[in-house]
């Protein structure tokens, strides 16, 4: 895997130099891990359902194309990057299926399940999108730590990579983060029951 590590990182630094071609070079190289990722997101739903993790990747992948400026000059900054993407994907085609609920039982919500995305529940993921933006406001280090964990897929070690702190501090980000989040969504009026944080 270090060959393949070192291949990106070569064709990452292609296209941060303005070698708009290198593009067509990176997919085969990072398609295999940006699937996992969405497909983590994307679990437990049935087959017919319109956002496959294949069509996630691929609109994840063409926004990133698009980008002005593609300075990922490393494999983790690329990945930091895509997590973004994929957020951003997730969210679009939440509100493109919301349809507003009122009233019934609140429903739980749990951020160590990184099966993210339901149809039936998309509103779910616009309320915690909501809340992330918020969060970044308030301290964009822990909200940079659970968009890489939540939507990213990322480790522990990974996220420490990426932002260049320790794994003690992106655990300790993540454990606060997390309880902000839980009381954020519970305070919200849109009936989530954020449950109890987990101890992934």
């Amino acid at each position: 895997m270090e060959h393949v590590s070192e291949g990106v990182t070569a064709v990452l630094n292609e296209i941060a130099d303005g070698r708009e071609h290198s593009l067509d070079r990176l997919i085969p190289l990072v398609y295999d891990e940006l699937r996992q990722i969405a497909a983590r997101h994307l679990r437990g739903e049935p087959s017919g359902h319109t956002l496959q993790p294949t069509a996630l990747v691929h609109e994840a992948y063409i926004r990133l194309a698009r980008q002005g400026k593609k300075d990922w000059r490393t494999r983790a900054v690329f990945f930091h990057v895509a997590a973004r993407m994929m957020r951003r994907v997730l969210v679009d085609h939440a509100r493109g299926h919301h349809r507003a609920k009122r009233g019934g039982a609140p429903v739980r919500l749990s951020l160590d399940d990184l099966h993210l995305f339901s149809e039936d529940k998309t509103w779910e993921v616009l309320a915690v999108d909501e809340a992330l933006n918020r969060l970044a406001q308030i301290d964009p280090r822990q909200a940079d730590v659970v968009e890489l964990r939540f939507y990213g897929g990322l480790s522990v070690e990974e996220a420490a990579k990426v932002l260049d702190i320790s794994p003690k501090t992106v655990k300790r980000d993540w454990t606060i983060a997390k309880a902000w989040l839980y009381g954020d969504l519970k305070a919200q009026p849109h009936g989530i029951d954020p449950g109890p944080v987990g101890k992934r």
